[in-house]
């Protein structure tokens, strides 16, 4: 399982706790150490689309109209911070963010 995030996030923090505590092998990807590859990026906008992108983050208020009307994947390319964190990645299906509905299909 690889769950993709930064380390001072809370919700990446505690989703990581949370899968170790139930058993889970967590790989865990620091998106601003290590970026995603174009792959990775496009098969998570395939995923989730604008989703994807955290508009109440503190680097997407930063950003100035022009760089905000980027299309999803390139506006992760050069803000990695701007995603919307964890997505877990189980081999089967990927999640993105740690709600109800991620915890319940993860620690079940």
């Amino acid at each position: 399982m690889i769950l993709y995030g930064i380390a001072s996030c809370d919700s990446c923090r505690k989703a990581r706790r949370a899968l170790e505590s139930a058993g889970h092998a967590v790989v865990f990807h620091d998106i601003r150490a290590e970026p995603l590859s174009p792959a990775e990026r496009e098969r998570f906008v395939a995923a989730f689309g604008d989703r994807l992108v955290n508009r109440a983050s503190t680097t997407w208020r930063a950003l100035d109209e022009a760089t905000r009307a980027a299309q999803a994947a390139e506006l992760i390319a050069a803000h990695p911070t701007v995603m919307k964190r964890p997505v877990i990645d189980d081999g089967a299906t990927l999640y993105l963010g740690w709600d109800k509905d991620a915890q319940a299909a993860l620690l079940a």
